[in-house]
């Protein structure tokens, strides 16, 4: 029987991408892009300047799937516990009781994470691999889905602390938003000019339909000849000459599941190679190296990357998911 998960993660995802386009213009492509994060119940990574909308984004995303939402404002002096929630003692009932933190919500933002110490950042680890927190020797639960979107500022560095390769390897992907064009920026001045859009979003999608459009996505066919293409990509960013740390199997995996939720959202039943190569940038840069002495030169990762892409023979035989 055809299976048609594809089609209504489509619309779904159309629905979505419409919500969050009252708030945010002209990036239909980054809300693309966060939609997959979604699907894949990834995490985010967004890198610009201040006041391009990187908070926004997360805000509209959370109430167009009626999602609780928390920030964290990231600083110097930010705890561990001041993310996780402590025990505090209620003198009314002589008891401990936790106080969750603000982690313990379905979309969390992170903003600025680039400025909490290491040991704060660490204790965001175990919440976006294990789904869950510890406080004080005993493990909560988070809530489902669960993502958490993360914001860095790339120009001012003062302050701050690079994230080691073990949690950067966490985000499914690293994104840019950009600025608007002239007309997406007319169109701003007209939109906000008396009121806020985001004040007006409604759900569009529930945690729980979220959930079952998830477990669909991971249904999408990936042909034998895209799962060696991605083992390829995979490979060969181990062995290029210019990347000193390659791309992990954790990187293969969310590669192999972005392409999947992409698919999805566009309507197939099948992954095509367009879709690894169009997502690859996105999963892969962040999580690779380039040795010293290509970084000297000025290749930069991206750069490598691309060098990978154009080296990799793409599958040039059409693929179909459909069952017969």
């Amino acid at each position: 029987m055809e299976n048609k998960s594809s089609a209504r993660i489509a619309a779904v995802g159309n629905k979505v991408k419409e919500s969050v386009g009252r708030v945010i213009v002209g990036k239909g492509d980054v809300v693309e892009l966060a939609i997959v994060a979604l699907l894949c119940e990834g995490h985010l990574l967004i890198e610009d300047v201040p006041g391009i909308g990187k908070t926004m984004l997360a805000k509209s995303i959370a109430r167009s799937l009626g999602c609780s939402f928390r920030r964290i404002q990231c600083t110097p002096d930010l705890l561990p516990s001041d993310i996780t929630g402590t025990y505090v003692f209620n003198q009314k009932t002589g008891d401990f009781e936790f106080r969750p933190g603000p982690i313990m919500a379905q979309m969390v933002l992170a903003d600025e994470i680039n400025r909490a110490t290491p040991r704060t950042q660490s204790a965001l680890l175990e919440a976006m691999q294990e789904h869950q927190v510890t406080a004080e020797g005993e493990t909560k639960p988070l809530p489902r889905p669960f993502m958490l979107v993360a914001t860095q500022n790339p120009v001012e560095l003062e302050g701050t602390f690079p994230l080691p390769e073990a949690q950067l390897d966490r985000f499914l992907l690293k994104i840019k938003i950009g600025y608007p064009t002239a007309e997406d920026d007319r169109l701003i001045l007209s939109r906000f000019r008396q009121t806020d859009p985001l004040e007006e979003l409604t759900p569009v999608l529930h945690a729980e339909e979220l959930m079952q459009l998830q477990a669909d996505s991971r249904k999408i066919h990936v042909n034998p000849d895209i799962e060696d293409y991605i083992i390829r990509l995979i490979q060969a960013t181990r062995s290029h000459a210019a990347i000193q740390l390659g791309a992990s199997p954790r990187a293969m995996l969310a590669l192999y599941h972005a392409s999947q939720a992409l698919a999805a959202l566009r309507g197939r039943e099948y992954v095509i190679p367009d879709d690894v190569k169009y997502l690859a940038p996105y999963v892969l840069t962040h999580r690779i190296i380039p040795r010293m002495e290509s970084h000297l030169r000025g290749q930069s990762a991206e750069q490598a990357l691309n060098e990978v892409l154009g080296s990799v023979k793409v599958p040039v035989e059409e693929v179909s998911g459909t069952e017969r």
